[in-house]
């Protein structure tokens, strides 16, 4: 499995995290509750592997293309970078705000909800910067002999919510997303 596809197979289980996002931001949308403790999971889940493992592995290989000829893949690389500081810090601010709802403090609803969507907006359009612009630049101007060279400077790591050696604070989450994808 190459780099990229290996990046884009977590953009695939990111989109189907975030399907279950969207669906648990329609039930608070309705005045329905969600169930907070999987919400929280899905969040913690993309804080801890999308932020602390995903992320810092793009930034690597864009680091390793940054200084190519290409400036729209320069230009892409930048504002992918910003975007991926960005999206931790939304990350932050929803955990945040889930665990004050978990501890029975007082969090509007139409704030918490108002938060959800933002943070899901913004993961949506940066999956779609990488996949609809860099994943094709990249893809177009690399070599073997660079995929190779990048391949040995990436870290690897299991998925904690995919893989099979899934983690067992992840299990109530992937049961989840199996029930609302079928």
């Amino acid at each position: 499995m190459t780099v990229l596809s290996e990046l884009h197979q977590d953009h695939l289980n990111l989109n189907k995290l975030l399907a279950v996002l969207g669906n648990k931001l329609d039930q608070l949308k309705q005045g329905e509750m969600p169930n907070f403790v999987l919400l929280g999971d899905a969040v913690d889940y993309i804080s801890n592997y999308a932020d602390a493992y995903h992320h810092p592995r793009e930034d690597k290989l864009y680091s390793y293309f940054k200084e190519t000829d290409c400036p729209e893949l320069v230009e892409a690389i930048e504002l992918c970078s910003a975007e991926h500081k960005n999206l931790k810090r939304l990350s932050d601010e929803l955990i945040e705000s889930v665990d004050s709802i978990l501890h029975d403090s007082v969090v509007p609803m139409d704030q918490f909800t108002a938060r959800l969507e933002h943070f899901l907006e913004h993961q949506i359009e940066h999956l779609n910067l990488e996949e609809g612009t860099l994943f094709p630049l990249l893809d177009e101007i690399a070599t073997e002999q660079q995929w190779q060279e990048v391949e040995k400077l990436l870290p690897k790591m299991d998925d904690p919510l995919f893989s099979e050696k899934q983690k067992q604070r992840y299990i109530g989450l992937y049961t989840e997303l199996l029930q609302e994808l079928r």
